[in-house]
């Protein structure tokens, strides 16, 4: 009796170490464990509005929030007007092409109740990271499944996050209308063409002088 305690005590200790001497997590496939994650935040003004839209302290008071807020590409605008006043979303639209970005349609909900007489500028702001990394949880070379390591991935999935300008085509991709810009499209063979000429006259008149 003795003996098969023994024996099965021996093969529960083999059976520990083993285990401790696995290593890292069996992930045998090339996808990291940890990816991007994108979240989301709302900030919001309140604006006093009038018949004629936004008054000229209020577009000043808008410009000054968005300097503050260091708008910049990638970040979405929407206006929460309770008269739905095409005054106030153009006066909006306005101050916000300043800043070379466009007002995007809808509004997302948020906390607190607008009066008639306000309009609410909402700014949502996307950020891009990778939580848990670095990961530096595999402290064994011992790897009998042939697995990657818990960090594989991090830094190239840490630096997309940091470099994306648009943290949301990491979620779903740039979307374009389906037609072609023809002034975007020409306008490095018109640079070309412009740089061209202008070389050619500058030689021309460099050669007429001697």
């Amino acid at each position: 009796m003795r003996t098969m305690t023994l024996r099965a005590a021996v093969a529960l200790s083999a059976t520990l170490v083993l285990a401790g001497c696995g290593g890292m997590a069996a992930n045998r496939s090339l996808d990291s464990v940890h990816q991007p994650i994108v979240e989301k935040t709302n900030f919001v003004l309140d604006l006093a509005t009038g018949p004629g839209g936004l008054s000229l302290p209020e577009q000043k008071r808008l410009a000054g929030w968005f300097d503050a807020m260091h708008l910049q590409y990638g970040d979405r605008i929407y206006v929460d007007d309770p008269l739905a006043s095409p005054a106030t979303r153009a006066a909006v639209a306005e101050v916000a092409g300043k800043y070379g970005i466009l007002l995007s349609e809808g509004a997302p909900v948020t906390q607190g109740y607008l009066n008639a007489g306000t309009a609410r500028v909402v700014v949502v702001r996307a950020v891009a990271s990778v939580p848990g990394c670095p990961d530096w949880r595999d402290n064994s070379d011992t790897n009998f499944a042939n697995a990657t390591s818990h960090g594989f991935g991090c830094a190239v999935n840490g630096n997309l996050a940091a470099m994306v300008a648009d943290p949301e085509h990491l979620v779903h991709g740039a979307t374009g209308s389906g037609e072609t810009t023809v002034m975007t499209s020409t306008k490095a063979i018109d640079a070309f063409r412009e740089h061209s000429a202008t070389t050619n006259k500058a030689s021309t008149q460099s050669t007429g002088g001697n």
